[in-house]
């Protein structure tokens, strides 16, 4: 059960930061999707929702999301419809439900560091950035390393760099989290390939990445890296799967997606 002694509605990010910095148990609110799942005393709720940081912004060079967007409003969303072959999207369906993906933020998400998440290792492949009342802009790969938890997220920037994406996942049921998911993001003839849900958080598989530079794309090139993947990545056990099925699931998903996931 989630207790919040305390709750306030705050009227700027800076306030919101001296808040989490200055009183112990404090907490940023979002959506209260995960907190209501644990038992948590919150000695002050920090509310976020007048700051209008649920807007989806494009520019010529990027895309900006809100902290406080749904990952429901993320999904429908005509302009990241048409980017990054709607890998953001397609990668929010299976999330729960209608009713969760309606009250989870982006914010939150980014904020959680989930290692189930499926947002994340799209984000991660995507090259995004978070920015941060604190640190400012930070890559969201170093923010993943467990850096400027005392921080708040303002908003997400995806650059408009990637020319093709494939986001594939496999799970138990239709609206179960990943037993594993997959990334791969393709810019200005580089390829970024992250794996999540092993079931320990997102990660890039670089020697993977080193080995397709330059390489035209086959199926002996695809079954080759989807190899490399798994056996330079660990994979753990738990509920939903093993160590040894997340392997081998492994090499099928990134062989997949990049034969005929992102055209």
């Amino acid at each position: 059960m989630m207790n919040i002694e305390e709750y306030v509605r705050v009227s700027s990010c800076s306030e919101a930061y001296e808040i989490l910095n200055s009183v112990n148990g404090s907490a940023i609110l979002g959506g209260c999707g995960y907190l209501r799942m644990g038992n948590r005393a919150i000695s002050k709720g920090i509310d976020l929702s007048l700051l209008g940081l649920n807007q989806i912004i494009e520019t010529d060079s990027d895309i900006e999301i809100g902290a406080m967007t749904s990952l429901r409003d993320i999904e429908t969303n005509p302009i990241l419809k048409n980017n990054f072959n709607g890998s953001l999207c397609d990668c929010m369906e299976n999330i729960v439900g209608i009713q969760l993906r309606s009250i989870v933020t982006i914010g939150g998400t980014v904020a959680g560091r989930y290692p189930f998440s499926d947002v994340l290792p799209v984000l991660m492949a995507l090259g995004a950035d978070v920015v941060l009342t604190g640190a400012g802009r930070v890559s969201l790969e170093d923010f993943m390393d467990g850096k400027h938890k005392s921080d708040v997220v303002e908003k997400i920037i995806i650059p408009k760099t990637s020319e093709r994406v494939a986001y594939k996942s496999v799970r138990n049921s239709l609206v179960d989290y990943a037993i594993l998911n997959c990334v791969i993001a393709l810019s200005d003839g580089e390829y970024k390939v992250v794996v999540g849900a092993r079931p320990q958080k997102a990660i890039r598989a670089t020697k993977c990445e080193a080995f397709l530079k330059g390489k035209e794309l086959t199926e002996e090139i695809a079954e080759e890296a989807a190899k490399i993947v798994a056996d330079e990545l660990s994979f753990g056990d738990n509920v939903r799967g093993s160590a040894e099925y997340r392997k081998a699931v492994c090499v099928t998903l990134i062989k997949r997606a990049l034969v005929g996931g992102a055209e």
